[in-house]
């Protein structure tokens, strides 16, 4: 079976949990299938474990004009390359429309993988202005012609079929993100630490992430003043999305950095050595989403033996086990599908109690930990989500040729 992988995210551009899905998807894939991989951006090693790996560069004469149109143009140049294939496999609207096309010249099923979905992320239009309804149209359009769609939790699968109930139930499979857990693993040492101006003595707080509004970092923000001065607060965090959320974050960092000493920003990507001596490091990680289809970083965390406590949101229930490997924490949502809380003030309080009730007991959070190191190998290992993915191209192809 040939199968032709279409992402903007690939090794080394990796910033979120759809980026890390896929590349660890083509590394245990590759060995079963004949499997291409065409990525958006700069030129890559043409070998991926075994997969054949292309890239195209966006249109330079579209580089000024609106990034959803950037996209479209470059969708546009993957398309002819996807001949020959017995099945295309799409991840994010970025990459839904060149599948989509793909199927329709050549003939052949189209499966795509929701990571997150763009009605359910409004806050996108003060990114994207116009581009915003220009990407929930391909992002519409590509799931209601798909053969296949494959949703990364069940809590995802629901929201597929509210936010499209046009679309048949029966072509939505979930089949869940992965931890590769030998790759993930608790740090023998945390000699990176020092010199990322992180104490490894210190109860810590820890958050890996972008800075939208779909992480909720300012609820932790304002959770984290509500802990014991001497808690560690470390966010590896990148740039804002707009600079509107940037000067509400650096206005919050402010206010924590007068009563505490102890607040690590980093705004770079760290390698994953160094990323996992933090999280190894951290007594607690913390996911404040307000949307989340899974949270891949739930996992990482997980596979270093630390506590998670996260709002339960999406699919991250399906992950973290209340009580057992962390604490979720409920949160009541407007009804107009912006993920506010109801209550923002009640669900900062109760965030920082769970964040406490891990912290006042460094023991408890261990074991809490090992139970989610347990849980991500026992659940969530890459080889089952790689023969799952294939009986549902299976299924696709074989409907297809019905």
């Amino acid at each position: 079976m040939r199968v032709d992988i279409v992402t903007k995210e690939f090794p080394p551009a990796i910033y979120g949990g759809a980026g890390v899905h896929v590349a660890e998807l083509s590394r245990v894939l590759a060995p079963l299938a004949q499997l291409h991989v065409h990525a958006f951006g700069a030129e890559r090693p043409g070998d991926y474990h075994g997969a054949t790996v292309a890239s195209y560069a966006e249109p330079d004469d579209l580089a000024a004009a609106n990034p959803a149109l950037a996209t479209l143009g470059t969708d546009l140049r993957i398309v002819p390359a996807l001949a020959g294939t017995d099945v295309i496999h799409s991840h994010t609207w970025y990459a839904n429309m060149a599948g989509h096309l793909g199927s329709l010249l050549h003939g052949v099923p189209h499966v795509l993988s929701a990571h997150s979905l763009e009605p359910l992320r409004p806050w996108k239009a003060e990114q994207l202005g116009g581009g915003y309804a220009v990407s929930s149209w391909a992002e519409s359009t590509a799931y209601h012609a798909a053969d296949a769609v494959i949703a990364v939790s069940a809590g995802m699968r629901r929201d597929i079929l509210a936010a499209y109930p046009g679309i048949d139930p029966s072509r939505v499979h979930v089949v869940h993100n992965g931890v590769d857990v030998e790759a993930w693993c608790p740090a023998p040492d945390l000699d990176a630490l020092p010199a990322l101006g992180i104490d490894p003595a210190q109860r810590t707080v820890a958050f890996v992430g972008r800075i939208t509004r779909q992480k909720g970092v300012p609820y932790l923000l304002r959770a984290a003043a509500l802990l014991p001065p001497d808690v560690q607060l470390v966010l590896c965090a990148g740039a804002a999305d707009t600079p509107e959320l940037a000067a509400e974050v650096a206005e919050l960092i402010g206010q924590l950095r007068a009563t505490r000493d102890s607040v690590v920003v980093i705004e770079r990507m760290l390698p994953r050595h160094e990323l996992i001596q933090v999280l190894t490091q951290a007594t607690v990680f913390a996911c404040p989403s307000i949307y989340e289809p899974l949270g891949i970083v739930n996992l990482e965390a997980m596979a270093c033996s630390t506590a998670v406590v996260a709002s339960a949101v999406g699919g991250i229930p399906e992950v973290v086990a209340d009580g057992e490997t962390g604490y979720l924490v409920p949160l009541e949502q407007l009804d107009d599908a912006s993920g506010t809380p109801v209550d923002p003030e009640g669900f900062v309080r109760d965030f920082a109690a769970a964040l406490a009730r891990a912290l006042e007991d460094p023991d408890h959070a261990a074991a809490l930990g090992a139970a989610g190191r347990q849980r991500a190998a026992d659940h969530f290992s890459w080889d089952t989500i790689a023969r799952r993915t294939l009986e549902v191209y299976q299924g696709a192809i074989d409907g297809f040729n019905r």
